[in-house]
């Protein structure tokens, strides 16, 4: 019984398979033409609407290959795009350099001016000549920053974190000379080369207050895409913060440094804080 079985199946697959040949073989018929030999000597004729056809592609390729303007004008914005980056790169590398070389070289030239200082913090007041707080920096990184102590030691232990005022009785005799002057902020030349600050950039504000500003002043948080500095734009045409009003003037200032920021620039406002230095503008 099993074998009359296998018999049938054997022979329904046999018709199968030639049903398979004989299709694929006329389908291979229809596709595939023979040229005869003596054809081959006669000349091949194209259609003249093909020929036009074919003429015209040919013109309207080659009148392709002259750039659309659209198409330099993309060219000229990227080409332009990448020399901006370029200086944008160097600009920061070289800033770098100079923020490291200017410290180095104010710290020596001022190292008498900063012995005298603490001799005279040491003997006029208790407590610390030099305080480290911690500020906002970079990308909102936190780390702590060095000045000439000008107040009395737990200034802010009653009142917390406050704003400086005008006749402030936390500061020292000593300590408001030196706020005037700027010679507290000597000290940040070390936070410069630790690479925590620059020379110039927005000034780095305590981790309290970058929290109640983010909320409430806008574009707030632009002025941590740079790193913070000794002297800005900020401090030398503005003055210190008093109300939440010289906070968001002080930000509009901030963000007109970041994007206008060059070497000219800094340059400004190098020359402009001599200026202040030397007649105690803005100082509290």
């Amino acid at each position: 019984m099993k074998t009359g079985i296998n018999k049938t199946n054997l022979s329904i697959f046999a018709m199968v398979m030639g049903v398979s040949i004989l299709a694929f073989s006329s389908v291979a018929q229809a596709t595939v033409s023979f040229v005869k030999p003596e054809d081959s000597a006669k000349p091949v004729s194209l259609d003249s609407s093909r020929s036009q056809t074919i003429t015209t592609g040919e013109t309207s390729t080659s009148r392709s290959h002259a750039p659309e303007p659209s198409t330099l004008a993309l060219i000229g914005s990227g080409l332009f795009s990448m020399v901006i980056s370029f200086f944008r790169r160097t600009y920061f590398l070289a800033k770098r350099a100079i923020d490291v070389v200017g410290s180095v070289i104010a710290l020596t030239v001022l190292s008498p001016l900063l012995l005298l200082t603490a001799l005279l913090i040491k003997l006029t007041s208790r407590g610390p000549i030099v305080y480290t707080q911690i500020r906002v920096g970079k990308d909102g990184k936190l780390f702590n920053i060095y000045k000439f102590r000008t107040m009395t030691v737990d200034a802010e232990k009653h009142t917390g974190p406050v704003w400086a005022v005008e006749n402030d009785n936390r500061i020292t005799p000593l300590g408001a000379f030196l706020r005037k002057t700027r010679i507290d902020e000597i000290p940040q030349f070390m936070n410069v080369l630790m690479g925590d600050m620059s020379i110039v950039g927005p000034r780095p504000e305590r981790p309290l207050f970058v929290d109640q500003f983010k909320t409430q002043i806008c574009d707030y948080e632009k002025r941590l895409d740079v790193k913070p500095g000794i002297t800005g734009m900020a401090q030398v045409w503005h003055r210190y913060d008093e109300t939440i009003a010289d906070v968001r003037k002080k930000i509009k200032y901030d963000v007109l440094y970041i994007k206008n920021m060059c070497f000219w620039t800094d340059l400004r406002i190098i020359l402009r804080t001599f200026f202040v230095v030397a007649t105690g503008a803005g100082a509290k």
